[in-house]
């Protein structure tokens, strides 16, 4: 294996139902919602990138009165000092600790909708990073 996930972490959330006809409305307009990630990445330390995984829920025209939703896992990532092959980099950054990083991620959005009342949201519980990749890297 040529990374290692050190430690991962919760670093923003923002949450916000910003009033009652919003939340009123949300188990009826969250079809209209679209689930989005971005996958962003720095330079830590020598031989150690941070990853951030950051889902985003992002309403649709049809919303009227939206929601704010936004979710960032990063992650401490040790990549082996040999490793100088840059497709493989991009694939442990876009691909792997993505995957790795998702339950997480995953159960923080179920607990925050949960904490917030609503009980009947659903999103993807499994998430081919693989296939984003490829779709990302055809475009």
């Amino acid at each position: 294996m040529s990374y290692k996930i050190i430690s991962k972490f919760i670093k923003d959330i923002s949450f916000e139902i910003p009033n009652a006809q919003t939340f009123v409305m949300l188990e009826k307009e969250i079809p209209k919602y679209n689930l989005n990630f971005d996958i962003k990445s720095s330079r830590f330390k020598e031989n150690i990138i941070e990853v951030n995984t950051i889902l985003k829920l992002t309403p649709n025209n049809e919303v009227k009165n939206k929601m704010l939703v936004e979710l960032n896992m990063a992650a401490l990532v040790s990549i082996e000092q040999n490793l100088t092959d840059k497709n493989e980099l991009e694939k442990i950054v876009l691909v792997k600790v993505p995957q790795e990083t998702y339950p997480s991620l995953y159960e923080t959005f179920v607990f925050l909708f949960k904490q917030a009342g609503i009980k009947d949201i659903t999103i993807a519980k499994e998430v081919n990073f693989e296939k984003l990749y490829k779709e990302q890297k055809s475009s």
